[in-house]
């Protein structure tokens, strides 16, 4: 705490960032999302998209760097100066604000990825992000993977020459919500894209030697489309080959635009199971080289991952497993994953971790469980 009361700096972080960025250094490019209406999106509704300054943005990473040469000071001074990462962890432990604690975190880690917020930091202007990423690097130049969120639509308006410039600069990769592939469904969430600029976009970035992590949502079809989804999603990204595709299975609360058509009935959700058949049609139909990646814990399996084609079936292999299964080991291992006591499919077999789902079960109303299901899914938007 001694330690930690040294530090009075911050500067202005934004509110998300992907899973696999926990450990980045953020830099807020811009505020909030200049599309702003996805309905299955609830994190910028109300708050107006702004471009922030180049020279705005280089203040904040001087304030980052500033936090940073404390950081390696308090671990000199203490005595720790062959160990920045233990006055790191100490830091990030005691923060007195998010940016110091998100510095230490970084520090912690290595020091090593930076992510520029906020949703689509592409959509300002080539140069003005080259000098961003320029001065980071210079900056930090212990920095050697620097990332960001973008729109399909955005990538795509793109020229290939301004892509790669950004590229040479430092820019490694680019995280877009792909969602869907099939337009009924990209039109109904209101995502303000088209397959078309999906692809346009994917393999722009793609040409351009940025990697892209592509972003699946199953379950965003509904009862309805679910199929059309799957096979659409599939055609969209072999299309693309994309490095990395991320699944991230629809939730739906309250604060969501969708909330209202699940309350008409114009949207019905999928079920854990529908979801899962669903991920097997899009799995089967992929011809892609692509890493397909489970991380998040809105996903019922989490061992569905692997680099294609090779692991193909491994990847169907999961779902065989969980299909294979009788019906009340199924709805154990459901319930197990969204109350988070399981993490993946092979605790199912942990004796204990199974009794204790086992007592929640004998308490729950079964006409209501896939209710149950969802209304826990919702603790982790």
């Amino acid at each position: 705490m001694a330690m930690t009361g040294a530090l009075t700096e911050s500067y202005e972080l934004g509110p998300i960032r992907p899973p696999s960025e926990a450990y980045s250094l953020l830099i807020r490019v811009t505020r909030n999302c200049p599309w702003n209406r996805c309905k299955f999106c609830p994190i910028y509704k109300g708050s107006k998209f702004q471009l922030r300054s180049v020279e705005e943005v280089k203040r904040d990473i001087d304030m980052a760097k500033t936090i940073h040469d404390r950081i390696t000071e308090l671990a000199r001074k203490s005595g720790r100066g062959d160990s920045v990462r233990e006055a790191a962890a100490m830091v990030c432990n005691n923060a007195p604000n998010d940016a110091c604690r998100n510095v230490a975190l970084w520090m912690y880690a290595g020091g090593k990825h930076a992510f520029l917020q906020d949703a689509n930091t592409l959509i300002i202007k080539t140069p003005d992000l080259v000098q961003v990423i320029k001065y980071l690097k210079e900056t930090f130049p212990g920095i050697d993977r620097i990332t960001s969120y973008s729109r399909s639509k955005t990538a795509s308006q793109k020229t290939l020459s301004e892509l790669v410039e950004l590229r040479e600069a430092g820019l490694s990769r680019l995280h877009i919500g792909l969602e869907s592939g099939y337009d009924p469904v990209l039109k109904f969430m209101d995502k303000g894209v088209t397959a078309a600029d999906h692809i346009a976009g994917g393999k722009n970035v793609v040409a351009s030697g940025i990697s892209l992590c592509a972003y699946v949502m199953p379950g965003a079809g509904g009862k309805k489309m679910w199929r059309e989804h799957a096979l659409e999603t599939a055609r969209v990204l072999n299309e693309i080959n994309p490095d990395f595709i991320r699944l991230r299975t629809l939730t739906i609360q309250p604060r969501m635009l969708l909330h209202a058509d699940v309350v008409s009935g114009d949207f019905i959700r999928s079920t854990d199971e529908e979801i899962v058949e669903e991920e097997k049609l899009l799995i089967g139909n992929l011809n892609c080289l692509s890493q397909i990646v489970s991380d998040h814990m809105m996903n019922l399996l989490p061992e569905v991952e692997g680099k294609l084609p090779e692991d193909r079936d491994k990847i169907l292999a999961v779902i065989g497993r969980f299909q294979s299964l009788p019906p009340e080991e199924r709805d154990n291992y459901k319930l197990g994953r969204r109350l988070g006591i399981y993490d993946k499919l092979d605790e199912l077999n942990d004796t204990y971790r199974h009794g204790e789902v086992d007592k929640v079960m004998e308490r729950i109303d079964k006409d209501a469980f896939d209710d149950l299901l969802f209304n826990l899914m919702e603790r982790y938007v």
